[in-house]
């Protein structure tokens, strides 16, 4: 029963593999230093890219963009083609038209349960003027809603 917003995470590995997945797990945790936090299974077959990177990005995406959302939740297919983006920090993919996104060092990792708690710290934030966020509740995607 809790709402979530819904992001990409996304990296690129050291042979120039682009990595993206799509995750509610997302906080802050501190304003100085600005630091984030995500988890991830353990099992995810992208856990070895993320937990070895310098760097990633969390996207936050915006209303409009619920296909990418689950695009990036299936299993299978080419998440990445025909996705816009540019390159952030580390090379991390920054998804054109996300409602915001945090460019973030890969600063700590903790193994609690079955997940991985990652800890970024901040090195760049923009965000899209009038984004409305796409919103996670009770297994489904929601895209209009007051605010």
């Amino acid at each position: 029963m809790f709402a979530t917003g819904v992001t990409i995470v996304t990296a690129r590995t050291a042979a120039g593999e682009l990595v993206g997945l799509t995750a509610n797990s997302f906080n802050s945790v501190s304003l100085n230093p600005p630091l984030v936090l995500w988890s991830l299974a353990q099992a995810a077959g992208s856990m070895v890219a993320l937990s070895t990177g310098s760097h990633y990005a969390i996207n936050i995406l915006a209303a409009d963009q619920i296909a990418l959302a689950e695009r990036f939740a299936s299993k299978g297919g080419d998440r990445w083609k025909d996705v816009v983006f540019s390159e952030g920090a580390g090379g991390a993919p920054l998804l054109n038209g996300a409602a915001a996104t945090f460019e973030c060092f890969n600063r700590s990792r903790y193994e609690e349960g079955d997940h991985v708690i990652f800890v970024g710290e901040v090195e760049r934030c923009s965000h899209r003027a009038g984004a409305a966020p796409l919103l996670f509740h009770g297994g489904r995607f929601y895209t209009e809603h007051p605010l």
